[in-house]
């Protein structure tokens, strides 16, 4: 297979288990993305770095059977450097390509030219004609304390025939402000990249730099870790049900989802100090331990969480309201899903069946098994279910995680990388995978960093998902996709 031949080219990058690198030239960077598209890869990011010395290169991660490619394409013009764009075989590639010339200087060929990050530069919305068409423009300030984001919609009447998004309004200048931090702190704002995916970019984060440091992580820290990850997992969907149950018009669903999340987050907050896991991840481990009493009152308060969850679930299922508002609703084609490369929960929903758990596994999920809840009805109904099912599986799994502990440390010591050094960490969060790619400089700083959030593929799928549907039901389809304002402005 033409995939296998960069595969064996590509060598080891530290971090995340199955991850290789390999540089290639102009022709061979289209090539390789061509082989991963037709292997049935898709792309997981891309971005663009500048060595002072080299200069500058864009970078592409794919997602392919075998594990995580990275290839650089390095670039030697002295001005604007352009550089074969992917946006025809992978989609997701056009925002990433813009955000890459805004931050590091270097220009797809692709013809999408708009502005990412200056919003006083002209900006061409598409427009639709014909008769009756109007459009409504939602945003990018919204009520209470929703992130900004513009939407566009064309509609006739109140059915929607297109809607353009507009992100980037409040770019925080994450990449850079890595820059100015000791490499063995960059987990702290690692982990405060996207508030409701903590646990899974600061693992991330350590899961590169514990890879170039060569950090054996302790047995017993890698099993909490885990179990950070499912309270994250199991914290947001309970969360989510409850929002989709209102948007639906039943209150029900969402005092007693509120309620739920709160006897969880309780339960964490006397286990770990903290309500949300802000920090509890370092480098080396964690920041604390976990005694076996506040492990089995966690469990104990989980477990309950589930077994009413169970019974929500028939619930939402026996109301005809909910059901009428939920199915057929937001749908998103699984061949359309497939195309745009859509990922995560979103994804599983339309038929796609990727977990990094299960799929491109790392410590402890090599050694625990993980059950992939994959629908293909497409719509708010598929994307509630997977969401049902993903709360029993965490639970689940955090049976397993705390009522079986090994003994031990909960921390190890890590040491600053040596200067150049570069690793990768990929973890599967709530959402999707999130990436952070990380190169050490001299001194114990960091040269470089770049995290990415799965919602960068899924907000282009919403655009699709709301056609055909009517205005007032897009609060409850962008609810049903939950994705991150802040994961995608960095």
């Amino acid at each position: 297979m033409p995939l296998r031949r960069w595969w064996e080219r590509a060598r080891a990058v530290a971090g995340a288990p199955l991850a290789r690198g390999l540089g290639v030239g102009e022709d061979d960077w289209l090539q390789v993305a061509r082989d991963v598209a037709a292997s049935g890869g898709t792309l997981l990011s891309l971005w663009a770095s500048d060595d002072p010395t080299e200069g500058p290169s864009i970078y592409g991660a794919y997602l392919t059977d075998p594990g995580v490619l990275l290839v650089e394409l390095a670039l030697r013009a002295a001005v604007q450097p352009e550089y074969p764009g992917l946006e025809e075989i992978f989609p997701a590639a056009s925002r990433l390509q813009r955000v890459a010339f805004e931050i590091g200087g270097v220009r797809a060929s692709d013809p999408d030219r708009r502005p990412w990050l200056d919003h006083s530069a002209p900006y061409e919305f598409i427009r639709v004609d014909g008769e009756g068409v109007h459009e409504i423009a939602v945003g990018p300030v919204h009520a209470g304390t929703i992130e900004p984001g513009h939407f566009r919609f064309s509609a006739v009447g109140e059915k929607v025939l297109r809607l353009e998004e507009r992100l980037g309004y409040v770019h925080k200048g994450i990449e850079q402000r890595f820059t100015r931090l000791p490499i063995l702190q960059g987990h702290r704002l690692a982990a405060r990249i996207s508030g409701d995916s903590a646990v899974a970019f600061s693992w991330a984060y350590c899961q590169a730099l514990e890879g170039m440091s060569g950090c054996e992580v302790p047995p017993r820290a890698v099993r909490l870790r885990a179990a950070c990850l499912e309270l994250e997992r199991l914290a947001n969907h309970l969360g989510d049900l409850g929002a989709l149950g209102n948007d639906a018009g039943f209150a029900f669903g969402l005092a007693q989802f509120s309620r739920l999340k709160e006897d969880l987050l309780r339960a964490v907050s006397a286990a770990f100090g903290r309500r949300y896991l802000f920090d509890v991840l370092v480098p080396g481990g964690l920041a604390m331990d976990v005694a076996r009493e506040a492990a089995g009152a966690l469990l104990r308060a989980v477990r309950a969480v589930c077994a009413e969850t169970t019974e929500l679930r028939e619930i939402y299922e026996a109301h005809a309201g909910v059901r009428d508002r939920f199915t057929g609703t937001g749908y998103l084609e699984p061949a359309l899903a497939a195309r745009l490369g859509v990922l995560g929960l979103v994804g599983r929903a339309s038929g796609q069946a990727r977990d990094l758990r299960i799929g491109r596994p790392w410590p402890p999920y090599t050694e625990l098994p993980v059950a992939m809840s994959v629908q293909r009805g497409g719509d708010v109904a598929a994307r509630v279910a997977v969401r049902f099912e993903e709360v029993q599986e965490s639970g689940r799994l955090l049976g397993q995680l705390l009522s079986g502990l090994p003994d031990g440390g909960f921390a190890a010591t890590v040491d600053p990388p040596p200067h150049d050094a570069f690793g990768v960490g990929v973890i599967e969060s709530w959402r999707g995978p999130v990436l952070l790619a990380l190169r050490a400089g001299p001194g114990g700083a960091i040269r470089r960093c770049h995290p990415h959030d799965s919602s960068w593929q899924n907000w282009p799928a919403l655009e699709h998902a709301i056609i055909g549907n009517i205005v007032p039901d897009f609060p409850l389809i962008n609810k049903s996709f939950n994705l991150a304002y802040s994961g995608v402005d960095l």
